[in-house]
């Protein structure tokens, strides 16, 4: 797989990772990340992995890889985070 694409990839999930960490309702840390520097730094993640997609792909391709992978994280982050709780739960009690 070419380098631009793994950067691309890596990125736009770091990106949707922080955008849900500063969620209030995200379970995956006790108390959310501050709501503003952390979405910024989410946005400039996904421009960054827009881009380097776009060096190794062409714009409709890119465009596709880019929905597809935020419509999947954005949907497996909360169970993520439901399964953690779950998992917490069952530890201490």
């Amino acid at each position: 797989m070419k380098p631009f694409v793994l950067i691309g990839l890596a990125l736009l999930s770091l990106g949707c990772v922080a955008i849900y960490l500063a969620s209030p309702n995200q379970r995956w840390l006790a108390a959310p990340w501050p709501a503003w520097p952390a979405r910024l730094a989410g946005l400039v993640a996904l421009l960054g992995g827009g881009f380097a997609l776009a060096r190794e792909m062409q714009v409709l391709a890119t465009l596709f890889v880019f929905a597809t992978l935020l419509m999947l994280l954005f949907s497996l982050l909360p169970y993520l985070g439901a399964l953690l709780d779950l998992r917490r739960r069952g530890q201490n009690g």
